[in-house]
């Protein structure tokens, strides 16, 4: 297929939305519903960097969808469409496209979304891809890095350390003793839940938020620095899956690896003390698990991280993009 013909066939049935023309024109139209803020956000996914080479295709343009949709969520935002720009290699078969394409459309239908348009184009180089997800929120509500104040407590969201369990395993540097953990590390790893309904339901409750995807002691200090705070989080309260505390136990790892190792998507937010009534019922609602992990204090943008009460040591705190 040449470059329109592959437009007509994968993405313009995944162009529902009115604005997007069907892809017949050269740009969409997008208007927020009235009363509502436009929230924006964009990711890039490069094969051998962001995801291993044998990846399935329609995980890979999945995982592309929900690490954006995952920063909508932290800022209590609803989906509502993106953009994609697609790279692929000049041996791309016909059939991974068309699997690629299979993702996102059963993503859609999950999340709600659909797409508003893009470029695609061939590569010598790997795979690589950028979209940019959209999404609304009323006025004046969207939930920011910088709203920690001292005194507030720390929580995350379903577990942590997931994602990086799973890229060891993936790479072959780790193999679980109960095979049973083997398929739940793995979607961890390439089909993460962005945590839309919470946060949502966060908007009004939290004073800030961060999704974690770089590891939950990065993406801590991120919001440490934004507001100027300082942040002392409890590496022994943190949240772990069987699946780790298993590997935890096998020797296979260690908790500062699961702490720093990051795609695990979940959110990470401060609230003000008395606000764990709210929390945990927008939890509930939303059925995802959240844990007091952390308190807020004065301090100059700096995460301490404390395990039984003692200093615990983390060499590096998270992924570092560059």
């Amino acid at each position: 297929m040449n470059e329109f013909e592959l437009i007509a066939d994968l993405f313009a049935p995944l162009a529902t939305t009115p604005g997007a023309f069907g892809l017949k024109d050269d740009a969409a139209v997008f208007r927020a519903p009235e009363g509502f803020e436009t929230v924006i956000t964009k990711d890039v996914m490069i094969e051998g960097v962001h995801y291993l080479s044998g990846t399935n295709p329609a995980r890979v343009a999945q995982k592309l969808l929900r690490v954006n949709l995952s920063d909508l969520a932290a800022m209590g935002a609803e989906p509502q469409s993106y953009l994609l720009g697609c790279q692929f290699r000049e041996d791309v078969s016909q059939n991974w496209l068309h699997e690629f394409a299979q993702g996102l459309t059963e993503d859609q239908t999950t999340f709600g979304i659909s797409l508003l348009g893009g470029d695609t184009t061939k590569t010598p180089g790997p795979n690589a891809f950028s979209l940019t997800a959209i999404g609304a929120l009323p006025q004046g509500t969207a939930i920011r890095r910088s709203g920690v104040q001292p005194g507030d407590e720390i929580w995350v969201s379903g577990t942590i350390g997931d994602g990086a369990m799973g890229l060891m395993m993936a790479k072959g540097e780790y193999t679980p003793k109960d095979a049973s953990d083997a398929p739940f590390l793995k979607d961890c790893l390439e089909l993460p839940t962005p945590r839309i309904g919470l946060g949502q339901r966060l908007r009004g409750i939290a004073s800030a938020a961060i999704d974690v995807s770089d590891g939950l002691i990065a993406d801590l200090g991120h919001l440490a620095r934004a507001s100027g705070v300082g942040l002392t989080l409890a590496a022994d309260a943190v949240p772990l899956s069987d699946p780790c505390r298993r590997a935890l136990a096998e020797g296979a790892s260690d908790l500062a690896t699961l702490l720093t190792g990051g795609d695990d998507y979940e959110l990470a937010f401060s609230a003000p003390a008395g606000s764990r009534d709210g929390l945990l019922s927008a939890a509930d609602d939303a059925h995802v698990a959240i844990t007091l992990v952390g308190l807020a204090s004065d301090g100059e943008g700096t995460v301490r991280v404390l395990n039984e009460g003692q200093p615990m040591a983390v060499s590096q705190s998270g992924y570092r993009h560059f």
